[in-house]
């Protein structure tokens, strides 16, 4: 891994965006490697949640225009098809909770990565923006699809016209995020997050999270039966058979993810 960094602890995976010298903007190298780490992260059942930030000032600054202005470099619809669209299908597709902690400036792509995520924090210097209105693109990583839903349609629309720079109190404020922590405690506070996360009943968190993407294209009936389905595995499983035994003897229950 030479662009991003790769590690886990507590049963987290933490991938940190490291191209700071270019406010982790992004290039093929490193989408490839965080669709790796991504990989990882699937397969490996020791990881029960995943926490995604970045070096330096920023989270991520979208796509590297270096690589778009290449003569010999990708096209626009393989940097596309080909990096982001896949890294966002895996996070929302990921059977784990994965927490974008925003450390900085979160720009077109990487704004969307980080609002792609489960639950997303940012520290309070922070700031969001769809900066693809200034070059003349379209959002992209799903923003179109996520945006919409965290914030209305009238205020996605201005946001991504308009390319505003939304602050992190800003972006809590009318949901587009989750929480702000003060500068001083981010680093440590947002990680808490994570490994709070990673110690909950985590195959439960995972059918949430599948009844969360369905519930977008259905109607309530629809919906319902879905609940109604996926309440079954969770009742299935032994972590719901250890809340409960825990919850009648009166003790903290200890959950792995089974």
């Amino acid at each position: 891994m030479q662009h991003i960094q790769f590690t886990t602890e507590n049963a987290v995976a933490r991938i940190t965006f490291n191209r700071p010298q270019v406010f982790n903007s992004m290039h093929h190298a490193m989408r490839m490697e965080i669709l790796e780490a991504l990989d990882v992260c699937e397969k490996d059942a020791s990881i029960r949640a995943v926490y995604i930030t970045g070096t330096g000032k920023a989270f991520c600054a979208g796509e590297d225009l270096q690589e778009v202005t290449d003569p010999i470099g990708p096209s626009l619809t393989e940097i596309i098809s080909t990096g982001y669209n896949p890294i966002v299908l895996k996070i929302r597709n990921l059977d784990k909770p994965v927490v974008a902690a925003v450390n900085g400036v979160a720009a077109g792509a990487g704004a969307n990565i980080a609002l792609a995520c489960d639950i997303t924090v940012a520290t309070e210097s922070a700031s969001f923006t769809q900066a693809f209105s200034k070059i003349g693109l379209i959002p992209d990583s799903g923003g179109t699809w996520t945006l919409p839903r965290l914030v209305g349609f009238q205020r996605a629309t201005a946001l991504m016209m308009l390319s505003d720079k939304v602050s992190a109190t800003e972006a809590a404020a009318m949901g587009m995020i989750w929480k702000v922590f003060p500068d001083e405690a981010f680093a440590a506070d947002s990680l808490k997050l994570a490994e709070t996360l990673a110690q909950m009943p985590t195959r439960g968190l995972a059918l949430t999270k599948q009844a969360l993407n369905q519930s977008f294209s259905n109607d309530f009936s629809a919906q319902a039966a879905v609940e109604d389905k996926l309440q079954t595995l969770a009742g299935q499983t032994q972590d719901y058979r250890e809340g409960v035994a825990a919850f009648l003897e009166k003790r903290k229950p200890v959950f792995k993810g089974e």
